[in-house]
This record gives structure tokens, sequence and C-alpha cells, in this order.
């Protein structure tokens, strides 16, 4: 079976993790700052906060922003449930925006639309990166400057991806902006995650509660230390830290960061000469935005044939999947009220879409297999 995605491990990323095993530290050591300093360099951004997920960091980030019971946070449909989730965490409701049917990211049109109608307005709007592409920030930032909204990015699919000519990440048009490690992504951490902030004051209540909300500097604590021992609880925080290990597999693997987008575009290129006529859509590339192509997503034109063509392609050993199921359509959020029918364009891309493999040692006799493959099923 071609995966949809997978991880890249050479020998210098093995070697780097040994080099934290037989050391001093398993957690809390140089490895973590010295990732986070490094992402943040990357970013361009001034902060960067490590954690053991992006769905931890979206939490916190939540968190930090002041996100709680009684307030309102609204991302886009086509995502993974965390976009959605992390404010059903911090006890607030959680309401969508529809897509752009070219881009598959939240259409700032129908976010303006959402706006103008609205009686309650959003405290925090998650746009999401979908697929390593950058939705309209600058659009975006404009409404949460008239609306008074925090934005927090779901960057999740798209370190090392562009905007506007400036990297993804320096939260140029956000208050934080959240990336993933995990291994189908562009470099990986195993597990793990990372806020990237201008905010000096986020940054810090960032990195309090990713680690239950303690404290040993004593100008933040409540009262005068007892002992050299002495540490505060001065926040209800998580468990949420980055180990050792991570950091060192982050910091290894982010030396090949533009190696691998280079070669998930050259890919994504071979895509799109290799699919052309056949009956599907392959993806638009935004003027404004340099995708990292963490996916590579097609649209079958033909909606009937979807669940065909899908099932066919994997009993051809074509590891083929689907991003995402539409988060207002799964169970637990229809039980807080939502239906089928209200978000129509990110409907109909469920109802078409199928992710191709994309990764960076898929070969080319690979890539091969899987548009024969894809011929095949669709009678070309």
């Amino acid at each position: 079976m071609i995966p949809y995605g997978r991880q890249d491990i050479r020998q210098d990323d093995i070697d780097a993790v040994t080099e934290v095993l037989v050391s001093d530290y398993l957690t809390q050591g140089p490895a973590v700052p010295r990732f986070e300093q490094a992402v943040a360099s990357l970013a361009g951004a001034e902060y960067g906060v490590a954690m053991n997920s992006a769905t931890s960091a979206l939490h916190i980030a939540c968190a930090a922003l002041g996100l709680g019971p009684g307030d309102l946070l609204w991302t886009t449909p086509i995502t993974f449930v965390a976009s959605a989730n992390c404010a059903r965490y911090c006890g607030a409701d959680v309401d969508f925006v529809d897509i752009d049917p070219a881009t598959y990211n939240m259409c700032p049109q129908r976010l303006e639309e959402k706006l103008k109608a609205a009686t309650r307005l959003p405290k925090v709007v998650v746009p999401v990166h979908m697929c390593g592409q950058a939705p309209d920030l600058a659009a975006i930032s404009a409404l949460a400057k008239k609306y008074g909204f925090k934005i927090l990015e779901d960057a999740s699919h798209a370190i090392g991806a562009r905007y506007k000519g400036e990297p993804v990440g320096n939260s140029a048009y956000s208050d934080i902006t959240v990336f993933s490690f995990h291994p189908v992504k562009i470099v990986t951490t195993a597990e793990g995650g990372m806020a990237m902030t201008n905010d000096r004051d986020l940054a810090e209540k960032m990195q309090l509660l990713r680690s239950h909300g303690i404290t040993r500097d004593p100008k933040l604590m409540t009262h005068a230390p007892d002992g050299p021992w002495y540490y505060q609880q001065i926040d209800l925080g998580y468990n949420y830290r980055m180990t050792e290990l991570q950091g060192a597999l982050g910091l290894s693997q982010l030396k090949r960061i533009e190696e691998y987008v280079a070669r998930r575009h050259e890919i994504a290129e071979s895509y799109d000469r290799a699919l052309q006529g056949l009956p599907v859509k392959t993806p638009f590339r935004h003027a404004d935005s340099y995708s990292a192509f963490h996916l590579y997503v097609i649209r079958l034109n033909d909606a009937a044939s979807h669940l065909r063509v899908f099932e066919g392609l994997r009993a051809a050993g074509i590891g083929v999947n689907l991003h995402y199921i539409p988060v207002h359509l799964q169970p637990y959020y229809r039980d807080l009220g939502f239906e089928q029918g209200q978000y129509p364009a990110a409907e109909a891309y469920y109802g078409e879409a199928i992710s191709l493999p994309l990764y960076p040692t898929l070969t080319t006799a690979q890539q091969a297999e899987v548009v024969a493959a894809l011929k095949d099923q669709l009678g070309a």
C-alpha cells in the first residue's frame, strides 16, 4: 500500500535523538528551547512555545486569548476536529464559516456576511491553512479590526509556506499561529506542535499553561518563596510539554524543510501534468500563497462516482484518504444543533474530495502507479 503521507527519518535524526537519550535531560532540557528558537527564526516570529501536539497548542492558545464560557469561536468546517474542539475545551461555543470552493479555506466573503448578520460576534476566529495554502489573511485581518475578534491561525499544514512573500507563522495578520509536527506533516517530532506569537504576554501565558500553571519565578509569585525549592501554581495549567527527544528530532528535521517543501512542489506539479484532461479538479494556487503542499487534494467532477473511485484506489494499493469530513457533520457537533445543508460549499467538497499520496520520499514509479490506478478508476 502506498500511503497518503509518510515521515522521512534519516540517520541524522536518529543520531540527534540518541544523543539526547544518553544525555542528562530527557525533558525540560536545552533541546526544546533551541527548537523553539529555530522555528521562530524560520517563521519570523518573536516567540515559539513548543507543546506535545498541535491540539494542545490550539487549546493553550485559546486559553491565552481569554476564550471561555459564554464566548464564541468561529472556524471552517473543512479541517480536523481540533480546530473546533479547542474552543470546547475552554467551555466556549463554536460556529462555522463556509469555505471558498477554489481554495478550500475559510471564505472571507462568507465570513463578512456572517459577521454583518450576527447577533453574537466571535471572540476568536480560527482560519485554517488547508493543505498548506494560506487563507486570505489580509481580508480576515481587516475584518478582525472592524469587528474586534482575535485571530488564531491553524497552520498545522503549513510550516515552510509563505503568504504575500513572507513566512507563514510570523503572525503578521494574527495573534497566534499554530504548527503541527505529526509524522505526516512537513517536518515531524513524532507528535508535537508549536504556537508562534509576537506578543510577549501571550507567550508567557502559554508557557505557564503548558506546564501545570506552575512558576519558579519569584516575581510572579503571590508571596515570598519559602526556600530555593519553592514553586507556586498560579493558574490552572496542563501537562502539555514537549520532550527533549522530540525537540532534538525537530531540530534535525528542520534543517531539511526547504528540501521537503521543494520536493512536495515537484510531486504536486507532476500530478498537475499527469492529471490534465481527466474529469477531476486539481489544486488551485492562490497568487498570494506559496503552499507547503501538505496534501494534494483532487475533486471528482462526478460526485456520484466518489465512493467507487475511493474504494477502487484503496483496493489497488493506493492509500488515498479524505481530508476532511465537515466538522459540523460529526455526531458530537450534530448533538449541539448543527445540521446537513448549513455549509453547502463544504458539503459539496466532502462529496468529491480525495487526497492522493504526497510525501518527499514518494518515488516517480510510485507516483506513476497512483496516476495509472486513478485513470483506471475514472475509465480514462
